[in-house]
């Protein structure tokens, strides 16, 4: 497993791995035009494009010898939908299925981690699905702790998330 930052020539593969994953993820019957309809517009290659270009936006790969096959994204200036976070974000972490158990979700986290450490955040934090068990897990595994709630909205709709923070700045005593 190799780490490294994301370049503007990943954009297309970030795009396709995050289709990949947020379909595999979210869709359990049928593509509803909705969902596919929010999938195609908002996993391309050109938005990827414009988030890597972002000072805001950190992008880490991890790739293996035929390219990347998970990637974390921390986004600075996001405020938490809940009080006592700071505004750095863990928008996206994505593995493929297929890699799934080998480590690469936690070497990806180590390596956000690190960054927002280094950017001075106090603490990050991200929402998932509430359903979303296997994330939940891993997050609650890595130390994250359950700080509210959240929905995300697409057609009209409300999903519940739960929302997670993890401190990188330690208090006395803990």
């Amino acid at each position: 497993m190799k780490l490294r930052p994301a370049r503007p020539s990943d954009a297309p593969v970030l795009a396709a791995i995050s289709i990949e994953v947020w379909l595999g993820t979210y869709i359990r019957r049928g593509v509803s035009p909705v969902f596919a309809e929010f999938a195609l517009s908002e996993f391309t290659a050109t938005r990827f494009a414009g988030l890597l270009a972002d000072p805001d936006e950190h992008v880490t790969v991890s790739e293996n010898e035929d390219g990347p096959d998970g990637f974390i994204r921390l986004s600075r200036g996001r405020p938490a939908p809940v009080p006592g976070c700071s505004d750095m974000e863990i928008s996206t972490l994505y593995v493929q299925p297929r890699h799934h158990g080998r480590g690469l979700g936690r070497a990806l986290l180590r390596a956000g981690l690190a960054h927002a450490r280094e950017a001075g955040a106090p603490d990050v934090w991200l929402a998932t699905n509430s359903e979303n068990a296997p994330a939940i897990g891993f997050y609650l595994r890595q130390g994250f702790e359950r700080v509210g709630t959240t929905a995300f909205r697409i057609g009209g709709e409300a999903y519940p998330n739960d929302v997670f923070r993890y401190p990188l700045i330690r208090k006395a005593g803990r």
